[in-house]
């Protein structure tokens, strides 16, 4: 596995019965509540969205983010890091 800046280059999601997540990759959960998570990851922005949705674990030092609760959806986003804050970006 390549690394880069001391953190894995991958990028992977893995999804058991709708009900728990595990992502590696992750560099920076931009939000979260028990309906959406976001976070930048090494592959763009992800937005889990969900019910009763909670982090189980999340270790920034090797990128990996453990959910769970009831995700009903896994989105990607053009990757805007650099362009402003969440609410900027939220808003423009």
């Amino acid at each position: 596995m390549a690394y880069e800046e001391g953190r894995p280059a991958g990028h992977h999601l893995i999804l058991e019965e709708r009900e728990r997540l595990t992502v590696s990759g992750v560099e920076e959960v931009e939000s979260f509540d028990e309906n959406t998570i976001i976070m930048d990851t090494a592959q763009g922005v992800l937005i889990v969205r969900g019910e009763g949705l909670h982090i189980e674990k999340l270790s920034l030092d090797g990128g990996d983010l453990k959910v769970e609760g009831m995700v009903e959806s896994l989105t990607y986003e053009e990757d805007r890091r650099g362009k402003g804050g969440f609410l900027s970006r939220l808003l423009g």
